[in-house]
């Protein structure tokens, strides 16, 4: 009979060294690169904080200028991908659409087979860049919305806004998501991230790695765990409930609490501390600020 703990996911199992993101869920902590994810949130910008994430560190002025015109000049999709998004059924969740058409994306790179250094990293500009607008074409398309073209003058965060809503984004929200942004943008070796990292040992493409990954962020016990925390909050809404009241209705019947944040921690989430100030930011910009 085996002693070895039962353990759930990779908890506790050395899967790789890396000197991308650190996390002690004891205290709270998470890095990038050595650097506290606090820090970032108050003083980096989305790109800046990707360029750490990518070379390994900070930008010069100069460099940061440069990278951030080059992920904005990948803001574009081939009108084929667009046209098959407009053929998707309308029940079709967001996930699912980000997913196939992450995928349908290769289709139109034309060194799509390539993965040395150089090629890899041109993808990661344009992956970026398309990601944030198929969650916006496809959040319009739904609503029967025309789609608003990308900005290229704006940062990640304040086009993405725009390409969601049709209106340039006040400062107040370009500056929440572009902290969401930041906050979410790595944490460690996770499933998502587990699961790109298989798919790309296989010597496959980015496009195949990033599909893989999606589809893995999509499960119930990942990155589907705050959609459930989602479609709570909106029957909560719906009923007029007190949200402390109905959570402790759960727990009297040993109902599963969904909930932001990762098990991981066991004091607070550190992205937490910054996620519930900015919606008391956005709360009051919007007048529902209490």
């Amino acid at each position: 009979m085996s002693t070895v703990p039962a353990t759930k996911g990779l908890e506790g199992i050395v899967a790789a060294n890396s000197g991308i993101c650190y996390i002690d869920g004891e205290n709270g902590i998470l890095a990038y690169r050595g650097i506290d994810i606090h820090e970032l949130a108050q003083n980096s910008n989305f790109e800046e904080t990707c360029y750490l994430l990518w070379f390994g560190r900070l930008p010069s002025r100069l460099e940061l200028q440069e990278f951030t015109v080059r992920l904005a000049s990948e803001r574009k999709l081939d009108p084929q991908i667009l046209e098959m998004m407009q053929r998707f059924p309308r029940s079709a969740s967001p996930m699912e659409v980000l997913r196939t058409a992450v995928s349908a994306l290769s289709f139109y790179d034309s060194d799509e087979k390539a993965i040395d250094h150089d090629s890899n990293v041109r993808k990661a500009f344009q992956l970026t860049s398309q990601i944030a607008m198929i969650v916006a074409n496809y959040d319009r398309i739904r609503k029967g919305k025309n789609l608003i073209n990308a900005d290229r003058s704006l940062s990640h965060a304040a086009n993405l806004l725009l390409m969601l809503n049709g209106e340039k984004p006040s400062s107040t929200a370009e500056k929440a998501l572009d902290i969401a942004l930041i906050l979410h943008a790595d944490h460690e070796l996770n499933a998502s991230t587990f699961a790109a990292r298989v798919t790309a040992a296989t010597l496959s493409d980015m496009h195949s790695a990033i599909t893989s990954a999606i589809g893995a962020l999509k499960g119930p016990l990942h990155g589907g765990a705050n959609e459930a925390v989602m479609r709570m909050l909106f029957g909560i809404d719906k009923t007029g409930t007190d949200p402390v009241e109905h959570v402790r209705g759960m727990l009297a019947q040993q109902k599963k609490v969904p909930g932001f944040g990762h098990r991981v921690y066991t004091t607070e989430d550190p992205r937490a501390t910054h996620l519930r100030g900015m919606s008391e930011d956005l709360g009051r910009a919007s007048g529902n600020g209490k």
